[in-house]
């Protein structure tokens, strides 16, 4: 019998692990910290046998000559190894992977793309560092694209999540399975819409994006100095609202928004809340607990953790 047993929601940043020195709001920095070690350690509490980990991709495992909506690895998964994170060949379920996109396929819901050589970058190895970090777990690494438009809707992810879901619990073989959702929360990255660039920088971006599959780490120098000139645009009452959604098991309300009116609100890194809704919609919205929420200007990003706790629930109710 195959059981979901665990889900976690974090955000990421690579400057965790670059800039860690040049961070000013360090007490903010050390409490999102301290709420990664505290969901790794409630993840590994619920031994699972794999992870099905949903991130972004931020233009070094997918280039603007092929972007999938949904991408499932079902065979090889390799990190990029930019800024600090893992690098090299991950462990995959291969097995789980395969049955989720054949069950997708032949349900007649998605037809997913899929990939037997997935490259995969801090999008998701930001989690595989900081939440499964000494953990004896495979993955299926499930990528969504938020960051070249046209974008898949909320409300597909949400009926991803759902269907997802259905096949992992018709899996045949014995699994414990958890699911991370990376990204987010508020955050405005200088990317421009690849369809309509604007000046020398946003120009550089869109080829970096384009020609960039044999040789991203050509273009990563000025990429992190376009990206480090950025003002911060965070939004922590939209984040709150965000949060307060899922500890109330209501995540699925987010897709009341379209695409422009989330980017409007919290900023086209928001579009990254796509993994934390797939992830409560494969928990089937258990409600979440807040682990950490902090505003890191210096990281462009509000930093949240997480986490949704099926076991804890059903107690809870039964108490």
């Amino acid at each position: 019998m195959t059981e979901i047993v665990f889900g976690v929601g974090a955000s990421h940043s690579t400057l965790m692990n670059t800039h860690w020195q040049e961070t000013l709001h360090k007490d903010r920095a050390e409490r999102f910290r301290d709420g990664l070690r505290s969901a790794r350690d409630r993840l590994a509490a619920a031994r699972p046998d794999t992870v099905i980990l949903v991130g972004s991709n931020h233009f070094r495992g997918f280039w603007l000559d092929l972007i999938p909506s949904f991408t499932i690895g079902v065979g090889e998964c390799i990190a990029s190894g930019e800024s600090g994170t893992p690098k090299g060949p991950q462990p995959v379920d291969v097995p789980l992977g395969r049955h989720i996109a054949d069950s997708l396929v032949e349900q007649g819901r998605f037809d997913v793309a899929f990939s037997a050589r997935l490259q995969i970058d801090h999008g998701q190895s930001h989690a595989i560092q900081y939440l499964l970090d000494g953990l004896d777990v495979e993955i299926v690494p499930l990528v969504v694209n938020v960051f070249a438009p046209p974008l898949p809707t909320l409300e597909r992810c949400e009926q991803l999540g759902r269907a997802v879901r259905e096949a992992v619990l018709a899996f045949p073989d014995d699994r414990r399975v958890a699911v991370i959702g990376s990204g987010g929360l508020s955050h405005r990255l200088p990317w421009p819409d690849w369809r309509e660039p604007h000046g020398e920088d946003e120009e550089f971006l869109v080829g970096a994006w384009l020609d960039g599959r044999e040789n991203w780490s050509d273009y990563d120098k000025r990429r992190r100095e376009i990206i480090r000139a950025a003002e911060a645009a965070i939004s922590p009452e939209f984040d709150d609202e965000f949060l307060s959604l899922l500890e109330h098991g209501q995540a699925h309300r987010i897709t009341e928004l379209t695409t422009e009116e989330l980017e409007k609100t919290a900023g086209n890194g928001a579009q990254e809340l796509r993994t934390w809704l797939l992830m409560a919609s494969l928990l089937d919205h258990t409600p979440a607990q807040r682990l950490a929420y902090e505003p890191l200007p210096e990281w462009l990003t509000g930093m949240a953790v997480a986490v949704l706790d099926p076991a804890r629930t059903n107690s809870e109710r039964h108490a």
